[in-house]
């Protein structure tokens, strides 16, 4: 037996506010790294949602942290929007292979991780029509294998403590 829909939908709704928020206090108060590295936060909730709810969620998920964490900042179909949606695209479509897969949590979150890296500098090229920007791909290939782990590991400390919730809603 399932989750009712109000119960699914207060879930869907909670990961995105989630994912949304930690989008945004790592756009404000955290940045980026070197060369554009950043950690990922909301990745996490992505991970925990495709896991959690499955793959339309997570995908609904995604698409709710990017449109409304830019809209909230401003920038809603802006070059930061579309950057953005390059990289959520592909690290969504790759989040959907692995979890086909059942690739481990950690394995599937550092794969994401430079999906989302290969993504936007795609946007970026395309957008700006500079094919130089690939230069920059290996700094951010490094930087998603080390954002990779951290954001998988916490994610799977996040799955261990929902799966009483998990079991008691399925049970």
């Amino acid at each position: 037996m399932g989750m009712n829909k109000t119960r699914h939908f207060v879930y869907l709704t909670l990961l995105s506010a989630m994912a949304i928020v930690l989008n945004m206090v790592e756009s404000i108060y955290i940045g980026s790294l070197a060369f554009g590295i950043r950690v990922g936060l909301a990745n996490i909730i992505a991970l925990v949602t495709i896991r959690f709810l499955g793959v339309r969620d997570m995908i609904i998920v995604n698409l709710m942290r990017v449109v409304i964490g830019n809209l909230l900042r401003g920038l809603l179909f802006g070059s930061t929007f579309w950057i953005s949606l390059g990289g959520v695209v592909l690290s969504s479509l790759v989040l959907i292979v692995l979890d086909y897969m059942k690739a481990s949590l950690l394995f599937t979150s550092v794969i994401s991780s430079i999906a989302h890296s290969v993504g936007q500098v795609l946007v970026v090229m395309t957008f700006y029509r500079q094919p130089m920007i690939m230069t920059i791909l290996p700094y951010l290939l490094a930087g998603s294998v080390p954002m990779g782990l951290i954001t998988g590991y916490t994610a799977g400390l996040m799955l261990k403590r929902i799966k009483p919730l998990q079991t008691r809603i399925n049970g």
